[in-house]
């Protein structure tokens, strides 16, 4: 091996993978050359630049922390029952959106839950196959579903122009994922608008996490006014959603919530055993039917050796007792 690319080498830090990436490069030649690519630089992914790159060159594009400084952040704080209501109206304001949530389980709940609002949806996730996330990507960046609902794993691989606003519905592990996620509004010098939903217990976090980034928003309460007044003009023109109220039967379908999700394997096995079993069912209620395709009546028994032996018996008995005999 001469050639390594180590890509997002922060990311790996920060997910505890840096031992196996270390194992490999320990068995490349050591007159490789080695690219890393990362997002930001700290001191896990500068440890492996001393011990594995001699001489590297550093090249930097845009802005050390791209985009975010560029959106405009917003915190409310909102009680935990109220998220997804917060959320909903949110997106009414300002589409399309990203809405960032920590599980996968996390993400398809909420989408189907946003679903119920009015609001189409897609979610994206390491759960889904390729096929999945392409079709996801695809529909929000044609505008046909309001709000990607993602993970942060997938945070990176999301690279969609014109997105007004990215809502932190799960708060951020660090303010280094903070600037991953909200790094996907306001790109190449656009608008855009970062909503984090904060609970009570969460705003010292919180604080936090503003004087690492050098942000000085004050946390309000849920403000759409505030939020409508600062979205990029392009999104203002689309007409508002009507939130809160359960879809009729014409109400949009959540993108990928069940069109998209294929039974498994065990599922499928499980059905050929049952339609098997069917049919085994109908072969036996069907083996002494009648040629019409019916069964035979209880009072009309099917024949028997045994009946035809009793026949035979009740003849002889009666020829041996008839006159002429």
């Amino acid at each position: 091996v001469r050639q390594v690319v180590v890509d997002e080498a922060d990311r790996m830090a920060d997910m505890g993978f840096m031992p196996a990436v270390r194992r490999l490069l320990d068995q490349t030649a050591d007159n490789r050359q080695t690219l890393l690519f990362s997002a930001t630089l700290d001191g896990d992914v500068a440890k492996l630049t001393e011990r594995y790159q001699r001489d590297p060159v550093r090249h930097e594009v845009g802005q050390e922390t791209p985009d975010v400084t560029d959106a405009v952040h917003l915190f409310w704080k909102v009680a935990k029952v109220d998220r997804v209501d917060a959320t909903a109206k949110a997106v009414s304001a300002a589409r399309p959106a990203i809405v960032f949530c920590r599980t996968r389980h996390g993400s398809d709940k909420l989408a189907k839950q946003l679903g119920r609002a009015g609001i189409k949806t897609a979610a994206i996730h390491g759960g889904r196959s390729q096929n999945q996330r392409t079709r996801a990507l695809d529909s929000f960046s044609r505008g046909q579903v309001h709000a990607l609902v993602a993970t942060d794993v997938a945070a990176r691989g999301i690279h969609v122009d014109g997105v007004a606003a990215v809502v932190h519905y799960d708060p951020p592990e660090d303010h280094k994922t903070y600037v991953h996620r909200s790094g996907r509004t306001a790109r190449a010098g656009s608008g855009g608008v970062v909503i984090s939903l904060l609970q009570p217990e969460q705003i010292g976090e919180a604080k936090k996490l503003q004087r690492e980034l050098s942000l000085s928003e004050p946390i309000t309460s849920t403000d759409t006014d505030r939020l409508r007044d600062v979205t990029p003009p392009a999104t203002q023109a689309m007409p508002e959603l009507q939130t809160g109220a359960r879809p009729g039967p014409s109400a949009p379908r959540t993108e990928g919530a069940r069109n998209d999700v294929r039974p498994t394997r065990h599922a499928r096995k499980k059905s050929a055993k049952k339609r098997l079993a069917k049919r085994g069912q109908r072969a036996k209620n069907g083996s002494g039917a009648e040629t019409g395709g019916s069964a035979p009546r209880s009072d009309q028994a099917a024949p028997t050796e045994g009946n035809a032996r009793s026949r035979r018996r009740e003849r002889r008995a009666h020829l041996q007792s008839s006159p002429e005999r």
